[in-house]
């Protein structure tokens, strides 16, 4: 039951907002008791804990999948930003500015987490494109890992990028084709022409 809560309080919570979403609207979705939520989480800030760390596991799991099994880093970059928007519902209801408003330790302990695994990610994906000749040879890995980090957290500066003037799956896309053309050989961006054609 627990689990069948996670998954409805996630899928609550990104389509509708941290904030408006209530454990009464999670237990009458479900068919349950407010109680039964609450023999699992003592409370909404518990619930919003597990929930956030819930999802970032599963993105995570999906992310390392999608590593084991590519030869191509261009397209892995591809297929783990749709990744990503497809679990976190296109990010809609800006998740991370709800939890850094509402739950601001909650956002400080997911926002380290995020980095350690994005950096790490980011950091396998440079040296493998580096050395199958996707992208150059010159590059300081770690400098354009924090560049990539940085300018993907920057993505959900909602003064810079308001949502009801940008769509966050546009900004996302137009991001990860900018960071690809600063770093790719030919090698690197035939494969990502390929992937704007498709």
């Amino acid at each position: 039951m627990k689990e069948k809560i996670l998954n409805k309080a996630a899928d609550l919570f990104l389509s509708y907002g941290f904030k408006s979403v209530t454990m009464d609207d999670i237990a009458n979705s479900l068919g349950i008791s407010k109680k039964t939520v609450y023999s699992h989480f003592q409370n909404k800030r518990h619930l919003v804990h597990d929930t956030t760390f819930y999802v970032f596991d599963q993105i995570n799991e999906g992310i390392c999948q999608i590593c084991a099994g590519h030869d191509d880093p261009v397209r892995e970059l591809y297929e783990i930003k749709s990744l990503v928007m497809e679990q976190l519902k296109g990010e809609k209801t800006s998740p991370h500015y709800q939890l850094q408003k509402y739950y601001p330790k909650i956002f400080a302990r997911l926002k380290e987490m995020q980095f350690e695994s994005i950096n790490r990610c980011v950091i396998e994906n440079l040296r493998r494109g580096m050395e199958d000749g996707f992208y150059r040879k010159d590059l300081d890995i770690d400098l354009i890992a924090k560049f990539y980090l940085n300018g993907n957290l920057g993505l959900m500066n909602l003064d810079l990028f308001p949502m009801d003037q940008n769509n966050m799956g546009d900004l996302k896309a137009a991001f990860l084709e900018y960071h690809i053309r600063a770093i790719a050989t030919e090698k690197g961006l035939k494969s990502l022409y390929k992937l704007l054609e498709e």
